[in-house]
């Protein structure tokens, strides 16, 4: 075992998360500039109850983040395009060496925009995973694969779990085969069995989606035990998406060989706009903190039931909630804007 990334459950040193920038997050109106600011900064300063907080910021926000960042809150200057911190920035893996030395790298992913997104500008965040490494003072492991953190799930002991329309995109990795992924997830994050979905939920692929990732469909609480996004309403065009991935979950074994316990988390009953577009809130994409869930919730008649969920998948972790519709609106969640740096040791 020379490389694994840990569960996200496994202790963290600390959480990185980047603040937003000039552009559509941040919007052309004042209401807009404010709810995303105050959308960041609400989770910066919940997740720092529990644990640090390091924050990337562009230095021509460095004063706007100390005004609403919590004390707790570490900021680092340095140039963004986008603040999905997730994606852009590295994946923190344990390498156990050959000398019996244990040390903390980061995996330096290609990072181009969500697959070349017509939309999307990434000069400035191919070169966060890197500089987010030479902060913690850690290692890198280059990687000539695109991926993004919401791209995959693990669960610490050697699954992964990915959908087949983001890691396969053309894209993002043209001509590569499944044992071509498998193999980069083999030697990067110590992965030895791949779960693949076939895809992720509909709103993802619409003009400003990632194309399916994983982390708002499925997650792994503890290993052998999934959760899954359940869209229960039949004229949801996720309904049939829901099907599909409890089937396959249903049928999958971990690296262990265990069956999975598959456990259903009902898809928020808001399942539209106004104008009849499909939504994506989802429950699924919460973050694991120390001693905590910090947990998506949407003012719907399902945030109850979701929240009694969480708190049953993850024992002995508070549920802290918060209201994250003004993340979807922007293109993510809780766990797209967090990353986690983990301890050496539990």
């Amino acid at each position: 075992m020379p490389t694994i990334m840990p569960a996200e459950t496994h202790r963290h040193e600390r959480t990185w998360m980047s603040f937003p920038t000039e552009g559509y997050v941040l919007g052309n109106t004042k209401e807009s500039r404010s709810e995303a600011i105050r959308m960041w900064s609400s989770v910066a300063n919940a997740i720092v109850k529990y644990e640090p907080v390091s924050m990337v910021v562009d230095p021509a926000l460095e004063s706007v983040a100390k005004d609403v960042l919590d004390d707790g809150v570490t900021t680092h200057p340095f140039p963004l395009n986008d603040c999905w911190m997730r994606d852009s920035g590295p994946t923190f893996v344990i390498d156990h060496g050959t000398n019996g030395a244990t040390t903390l790298k980061a995996v330096d992913w290609v990072f181009n925009g969500w697959g070349q997104q017509e939309w999307s500008a990434w000069d400035k965040d191919a070169l966060l995973a890197r500089h987010v490494a030479e902060e913690a003072g850690v290692g890198v492991i280059d990687s000539s694969y695109v991926f993004e953190g919401g791209g995959f799930h693990v669960d610490g002991e050697g699954t992964a779990i990915l959908t087949e329309t983001v890691a396969l995109d053309p894209h993002r990795n043209p001509g590569r085969t499944r044992e071509d992924i498998e193999r980069e997830l083999h030697r990067t994050l110590g992965v030895n069995k791949v779960i693949w979905l076939p895809r992720g939920l509909t709103r993802d692929y619409g003009e400003f989606g990632t194309r399916g990732h994983v982390d708002i469909v499925t997650c792994m609480p503890q290993p052998g035990v999934v959760l899954f996004h359940d869209q229960r309403n039949p004229d949801h065009p996720d309904y049939q998406v829901s099907r599909d991935i409890e089937r396959v979950l249903s049928q999958a074994r971990d690296a262990r060989g265990r069956q999975l316990t598959v456990v259903p988390i009902p898809a928020p009953a808001q399942g539209f706009e106004d104008d009849g577009t499909p939504t994506d809130f989802s429950y699924i994409n919460h973050y694991a903190a120390n001693g905590a869930v910090i947990a998506c919730t949407f003012n719907d008649p399902n945030d109850d039931q979701a929240m009694t969920v969480l708190s049953q998948a993850y024992p002995g972790r508070t549920v802290v909630p918060i209201s994250s519709k003004p993340l979807f609106d922007r293109g993510g969640g809780i766990h797209c804007i967090t990353q986690q740096q983990p301890a050496l040791s539990e």
